[in-house]
């Protein structure tokens, strides 16, 4: 069985120069000037825009509903979430895992949008 698909916050620009991005572009194929979409065992959500700004609220809504589509469109794949506009961002959970309330089955959300979205965690754990 393969990894799943790590699922991480991007800019426009493709930078992938820090936190889960970073990581994604030394581990699981991120393409260095790709800022969005299905690349090597990845996929970027952008958070923020080509100058690295944070992106607003909707624009990131936009780019979650096109991930979701991707997911339901791959069922054969399993993607793991990170919780994407929280860190480097800045958004909390409380605004972020909403748009992810609806992801198919075959998307596991981070523990903190669990708790987010008042959502069991495994064996009760806390995030």
């Amino acid at each position: 069985m393969s990894d799943p698909v790590f699922v991480f916050g991007s800019n426009l620009a493709g930078r992938h120069g820090k936190g889960a991005a970073l990581w994604a572009k030394q581990h699981r194929g991120a393409i260095y000037g790709q800022g969005e979409g299905y690349q090597g065992n990845s996929y970027a959500i952008p958070t923020k825009d080509e100058r690295i700004q944070t992106l607003p609220l909707f624009r990131i809504r936009n780019y979650a509903h096109r991930f979701k589509r991707f997911a339901r469109e791959h069922s054969e794949l399993t993607f793991q979430l990170t919780p994407i506009g929280c860190g480097l961002a800045g958004y909390t959970p409380e605004q972020i895992a909403p748009m992810f309330d609806d992801a198919p089955a075959n998307v596991n959300l981070p523990d903190e949008f669990m708790a987010a979205l008042g959502r069991a965690l495994p064996s009760g754990e806390q995030p």
